[in-house]
């Protein structure tokens, strides 16, 4: 083979590999957060912004950060409301949505972010992803997490469990935000 000829192979390859490459990138960007498709999100999921649980359309509405959550850069969970607040350093809520509560929770209090796993099995079995861990609990570790297939667990369970759980979208911002270190607290 020339040396002409292996340039023209080698070209073309590269050009296919691009391309491949390219369509496999779009692929990924264009699937679904979850791959069971007869599943419907649970009724605690966030809505996409603008949108209701219903997928209509609806007025936003500003849920308060709890006045005594503290100053600066922290994560605020409500034991309460069931509600986390992403809270910049500025003051200024990033994101605030619903979650369903572990049935072991902390006490109120300040706590730091002391570890993050990108994907584990949770203590009920369900495989989880975005996990971030930020207390103990009556011999539990307590912290966020996302159910891979977008279930929330049942509120009638016996098992101690620590996992806080939230929607898909709601657990990547939450990665996205509490780094180690970040403030996290729990208010009643």
């Amino acid at each position: 083979m020339s040396a002409k000829s292996s340039s023209i192979v080698t070209a073309l390859t590269t050009v296919a590999l691009a391309a491949v490459g390219f369509l496999a990138y779009q692929a990924s960007a264009s699937a679904p957060d979850h791959t069971t498709a007869d599943k419907k999100p649970s009724s605690t999921a966030s809505p996409a912004p603008g949108k209701g649980k219903d997928g209509a359309s609806r007025q936003k509405t500003e849920v308060p950060v709890p006045a005594d959550s503290g100053e600066g850069e922290r994560v605020v969970y409500a034991l309460g409301a069931r509600r986390v607040w992403l809270v910049t350093a500025d003051g200024k809520v990033k994101r605030t949505y619903e979650v369903t509560p572990s049935t072991v929770s902390p006490a109120p209090g300040t706590y730091k972010v002391d570890g993050r796993t990108l994907k584990l099995t949770g203590s009920d079995g369900v495989p989880v992803e975005h996990v971030v861990r930020f207390a103990m609990a009556d011999g539990v570790v307590v912290g966020f997490s996302a159910a891979v297939d977008g279930s929330m667990p049942d509120p009638s369970a016996t098992k101690k469990t620590g996992g806080i759980r939230e929607s898909r979208a709601d657990g990547t911002a939450m990665w996205d935000f509490a780094l180690n270190k970040t403030k996290v607290v729990v208010v009643k």
